[in-house]
């Protein structure tokens, strides 16, 4: 009884550490980690994909698709947090995070709202999960990932990690409370040369 949630591939915008426009697209590497990824989720026999529509996160689910023949259902419950004004930024030109601020960025989305929304994106998984006979695919951001396992799930032996690589799968429990089984493992892409480099920005 897993939920299996997944942060999309690498773009250009994730590697240039900029934060990122909703229609930002999968880079070739991010569609190549995407593949090894699915090929991966392949076997564990998966029942169902939910996804973030953004095209980063459809494009990933998308590739999991191709393997499994299950076809993706959206929800934008799975949207990354919206940095308003600030998509299209370079990270590294502001004088704070961006990814740990409290309040809104302009026409943007609090710390409070977008974990708000990543307590209504689990429920509703869960309630999916409870409908379907085999693991579900959750394919979602970077942050996002991070929110759920900050304040909704138990962690157990596991650490927070300071950041969700691309095409990472963590594995909870489908049922309250929710334990984690496997965190941020991107164990398909070690010895394939598309390992993402340290220094990408993880979210936004």
């Amino acid at each position: 009884m897993s939920i299996i949630f997944i942060r999309h591939g690498e773009t250009l915008l994730n590697a240039a550490r900029t934060i990122q426009p909703a229609d930002t697209p999968l880079a070739p590497r991010g569609l190549a980690q995407a593949e090894h990824m699915a090929a991966r989720v392949r076997a564990l026999k998966p029942a169902a994909i939910l996804a973030s529509d953004m095209p980063r996160a459809w494009q990933t689910a998308e590739a999991i698709s191709r393997q499994t023949g299950l076809h993706p259902v959206s929800t934008d419950l799975l949207w990354e947090r919206n940095f308003g004004d600030l998509r299209g930024v370079s990270h590294d030109s502001l004088s704070f995070n961006a990814m740990e601020m409290l309040e809104a960025p302009a026409n943007g989305e609090s710390m409070a709202d977008f974990h708000a929304r990543i307590t209504q994106a689990l429920a509703f998984a869960a309630s999916h999960r409870a409908c379907i006979d085999g693991p579900l695919i959750v394919v979602s951001h970077g942050l996002v990932i991070k929110a759920l396992l900050e304040n909704n799930v138990d962690l157990g032996p596991h650490a927070l990690p300071e950041r969700i690589g691309n095409t990472s799968l963590t594995i909870i429990s489908a049922q309250s409370p929710h334990r984690a089984e496997l965190v941020n493992c991107t164990a398909h892409l070690v010895g394939t040369g598309l390992a993402e480099g340290e220094h990408s920005l993880s979210g936004g």
